[in-house]
Parts: C-alpha cells; structure tokens; sequence
C-alpha cells in the first residue's frame, strides 16, 4: 500500500485554459511498484504454513455514510483497532510470570489493515493442535465480546457503529511477496470467502482442525 502525491513544485505549469498540466520527468518517473513499499517484487517467495484470520465490520460502509464521517470514522477505528489488538494480547495470555507471560499460542506474525477490517496470519509450523484450537476458541470470543463489551464501551461515543464482528478462518501456505512486507496464499481468499457467509458470523475451513487418530 502506498500514496503519489504531488505539490506545486512538481509541475512545470498547472492545468488551466484548457491546457493540461506539465509535470517534472523526475516526479512523473516515480510514479512504480516501488510505492508499495514491498521491496523487490522479483525476490523468490518463502513459504508459511499458517492460519489465516479475516475480521471484517459488517455495516461499516453504510456507517460511513452517516453526517460527519471525517470526524466519527477515525475515532471508531482508533477506538475498535486497539481493542482488538488488546484482546488478542490478553486473551493470549494465561498467566503473568517474572518477566514475561505464560501464554496458550503465539500471537499473530502478521497485520494487515483492510479498509473495513483486518487480516491476521498465524504461523502454525511449531503450533500443536492444542495451540491452534485455543487461537480459534479465542477468535470466537473476540467475535462474542466485540458486541457484548467493545460496542456497549463505545456507545456514548459512536452512533450506530457496525453491529457485528464477521470472522473467517482458513488453514494453508502463504507466500512472502518482495521482502515479506505482505502475503498471498489460497487460504486467505477462503478465510474472505467465508466471513462473507450471509446466515453466519463465525466460520472456518474444517481443514483448520487436524484432530490426530490414535
């Protein structure tokens, strides 16, 4: 993800009487891939056999229709984008030790900001199964509390925020694109395809569970 923008000083004349703009070589120039800030795109993908996470505002378009939505969105987003990076962290956490904590699975390796919601990855080569149905345990109650806590803490606040937290989740390999600033991968489409379940808030692939045969 990345911005171009341009002030006065990269023009060599403004639009104006029907004549077009001019702009500088060397701004125009820079205009490329290199603004995505993801590296060299050539580089040889590594890849991650992981869990990803889709999380997405369900009525966050319409609420950003509402009057005013310079001023309410960004406070919602601020509000609702550290709460839930909090309650990953804490319910994460099984106990506080001397230095650290005792936790029940890794947090999330990678974050990604989506516009209406949040992708999360999980890299799941060192999880047991144990670590990984505590991750989806937890994932369900962020869902839960995201209408129980999060929506009632904010509503002296926000009017008519999103009312419902959607969640897919899907099992798979991604792959590192230019030098790993992002992902792609299969499981992350699915983990999408899933949270846009109409009759569901909730879902994941089946193959996110691995329950072993004795």
């Amino acid at each position: 993800m990345g911005l171009f923008t341009t002030k006065p000083a990269d023009f060599l004349r403004d639009a104006d009487d029907g004549q077009n703009a001019i702009i500088k070589n060397e701004k125009f120039d820079t205009f490329d891939s290199e603004i995505l800030g993801l590296g060299d795109i050539g580089t040889s993908s590594k890849s991650v056999r992981s869990l990803a996470v889709i999380f997405d505002l369900e009525g966050f378009t319409n609420f950003c229709k509402q009057i005013d939505p310079n001023l309410v969105v960004p406070e919602f987003l601020n509000l609702f984008l550290d709460w839930i990076f909090d309650s990953i962290k804490k319910l994460t956490i099984e106990e506080k030790v001397d230095g650290g904590y005792a936790i029940y699975s890794n947090l999330p390796f990678f974050s990604k900001f989506m516009g209406d919601g949040i992708l999360f990855i999980w890299e799941t080569e060192e999880m047991d199964e144990v670590s990984i149905c505590n991750v989806i345990v937890m994932l369900n109650s962020i869902c839960n509390k995201y209408k129980s806590a999060f929506l009632p803490s904010i509503s002296d606040k926000i009017t008519s925020p999103p009312s419902k937290l959607r969640c897919g989740i899907a099992r798979g390999t991604v792959y590192s694109v230019g030098n790993g600033q992002d992902f792609v991968g299969p499981c992350i489409n699915v983990a999408a395809r899933l949270q846009k379940l109409s009759n569901l808030s909730f879902a994941l692939r089946e193959k996110a569970l691995i329950i072993k045969k004795t």
